[in-house]
């Protein structure tokens, strides 16, 4: 099915992992996608390997920079109809007490304030054509905590109430604003704080389903988020979960 067909979908962190999986499932939807990294050449590389796709050099920390992006994307593209506001980081792992300023400030740079950046640029075009969607990506630590963890928690769960509040504001201009809340999933930025296989499976294994979410779910969520077929909701949390936070 091409429920994106004709639409311009922009995916921000959109060259490995959930934003990687989103950029192939929306052009396979028939949209036509901007790929946003902070490597404009890992950007474009990427994009060549998707039909009618452009990469694109932003970072989200700053909104001078996510507004040139989203210029861009109109001037190439004659349009911006959805954006996925993916790119995150985890930070690094220590009890709260520990817990360094400068990573705190790193995590709610890109985290939080990159989503505040990119939806401002987004709404910029959005607001004046009538509509679109977008979607920020949130987290099972959206809802839940999690050991060691403070300054991401506490991103992921601020994303939930700025997603609620661009919904609320926005929504009889016809801008719709969801999030997504996975649980663990193997991507190349999980991977690289948990090297262990082993830890992997101890995690899939406390799952209901006994596996892990994979990102090419995730992507599922994000196309019906963006299309039409999901025209009634707005303000939602969508969980990726496989089931785990029900126990």
């Amino acid at each position: 099915m091409r429920e994106l067909n004709g639409k311009v979908v922009l995916v921000t962190g959109g060259t490995s992992g959930i934003g990687a999986a989103i950029a192939h499932r929306a052009a396979a939807a028939g949209a036509r996608v901007a790929v946003v990294g902070r490597d404009i050449q890992a950007a474009r590389s990427f994009a060549s390997g998707i039909p009618d796709a452009r990469g694109y050099e932003g970072d989200v920390r700053s909104l001078a920079s996510m507004e040139a992006v989203c210029t861009a994307v109109v001037h190439d593209f004659g349009r911006l109809d959805g954006a996925v506001n993916n790119a995150g980081i985890g930070g690094v792992f220590a009890p709260f007490a520990e817990a360094p300023l400068d990573n705190w400030q790193a995590v709610l740079d890109t985290n939080l304030t990159g989503v505040f950046n990119s939806t401002k640029a987004e709404l910029a075009w959005m607001l004046p054509a009538g509509g679109g969607s977008i979607v920020n990506m949130g987290s099972l630590s959206s809802l839940l905590a999690e050991k060691h963890m403070s300054a991401y928690i506490a991103s992921k769960h601020a994303v939930v109430g700025l997603t609620r509040a661009t919904a609320i504001d926005h929504a009889r201009i016809g801008i719709r604003c969801n999030a997504i809340c996975p649980s663990f999933i193997r991507t190349p930025m999980t991977e690289a704080g948990i090297p262990d296989p082993a830890i992997w499976d101890a995690i899939a294994a406390q799952h209901p389903t006994g596996r892990l979410v994979t990102v090419d779910e995730v992507a599922e969520i994000a196309v019906f988020l963006l299309s039409d077929r999901s025209s009634g909701m707005t303000g939602g949390l969508h969980l990726a979960d496989a089931g785990i936070a029900v126990i």
